[in-house]
C-alpha cells in the first residue's frame, strides 16, 4: 500500500531561488534521498528505500504566481510490512512523522527563500494593452541586444515592490501612467543581472492598461501597438518570447 500526503507552500522569492534554497535545504529525513529527476526551476523528484521493502519519493513542483513561488510538495510512501500491520504503522507512526517533519520544514524554507530572494536583482515587465485588443512592443536601441523586440520593463530597485517598479518603468521609459492587472508569467534570464548571481534573477510580466499620458519611446527606438496574429514575426528577446502565448491568450478573450 502506498500512502500520499500533499503539501503547499506559497515563498516570496522568484522561481530560481525558491528552486535553489529547496535543493540547498534539501529534504527533512534522516535517510539519504537519490535524486532522480529534476528541471530546473520547475520541478525535482528524490527517492530512498525504507527498511524492509519500503520506499519514499518526495516531489516538489514549482510555479510563478504574481505573489511569489507556489511550492507544491508531494510525499508518498510505503512501508514494506504486509497487511494490517503495514496499515497500524502508517497511521500511528509514519503518517504523524512526515506530517510533523514537512510542516517544520516547510516554515524554515519559506523564510530561507524570503531571505535570499533580497539579494537577487529581479526584472519585471509590462504588456499593455489598448482598447483595440492591441499590446505594446518597443524596440531596443543599444546593447548587445540592439534591434530587437521586448515588453517595456526593467530592474526591480532594492526595498521596491514589484508592480511598484513595473509602474515607474513604464512612468520613465514611455511616459505614461499605468495600472497593472493580471500576472501573466515568469521566464528564468540567463547570465548575470546587476552583478548578482548568474542566473538566478527572473523576468516577471503583469499585463496592463495606460491611465494617463501619450506613449513616447523615451528608452527605445521604436514602439508598436500590435494585434495578437502580428507578435510572432517581430525579432524578440529571449526572455520575452516565452510570453507570447500568455499574451495572444490574454488578447483573444478580451
Amino acid at each position: 500500500m502506498v500512502s500520499q500526503l500533499r503539501f503547499t507552500a506559497l515563498v516570496e522569492a522568484p522561481l530560481t531561488v525558491a528552486f535553489d534554497v529547496a535543493r540547498r535545504l534539501g529534504r527533512p529525513w534522516p535517510q539519504p534521498l537519490e535524486e532522480v529527476g529534476s528541471v530546473r526551476p520547475h520541478c525535482d523528484v528524490y527517492s530512498a528505500v525504507l527498511g524492509r521493502g519500503g520506499r519514499l519519493t518526495h516531489t516538489r513542483r514549482f510555479s510563478a504566481t504574481g505573489a511569489g513561488t507556489l511550492v507544491d510538495e508531494q510525499v508518498d510512501w510505503s512501508t514494506g510490512l504486509p497487511g494490517a500491520l503495514g496499515g497500524l504503522v502508517d497511521r500511528t507512526v509514519l503518517r504523524r512523522r512526515v506530517v510533523r517533519s514537512m510542516q517544520s520544514y516547510l516554515d524554515a524554507y519559506a523564510a530561507a527563500a524570503a531571505e535570499a530572494a533580497r539579494e537577487v536583482t529581479q526584472v519585471v515587465g509590462a504588456a499593455l494593452v489598448d482598447d483595440r485588443q492591441r499590446v505594446l512592443v518597443a524596440q531596443r536601441g543599444s546593447g548587445p541586444l540592439a534591434g530587437l523586440w521586448e515588453f517595456p520593463g526593467g530592474k526591480v530597485e532594492v526595498g521596491e515592490d514589484d508592480l511598484a517598479a513595473l509602474v515607474r518603468e513604464c512612468r520613465e521609459e514611455l511616459g505614461v501612467d499605468v495600472v497593472p492587472q493580471a500576472f501573466l508569467g515568469e521566464v528564468p534570464l540567463d547570465g548575470v543581472v546587476a552583478g548578482g548571481i548568474p542566473g538566478a534573477s527572473t523576468l516577471r510580466v503583469w499585463w496592463g492598461r495606460a491611465t494617463g499620458g501619450e506613449v513616447v519611446a523615451h528608452e527605445h527606438s521604436e514602439l508598436r501597438w500590435l494585434p495578437a496574429g502580428e507578435l510572432e514575426a517581430l525579432d524578440w528577446i529571449p526572455a520575452d518570447r516565452p510570453l507570447l502565448p500568455a499574451v495572444r491568450t490574454l488578447l483573444a478573450r478580451l
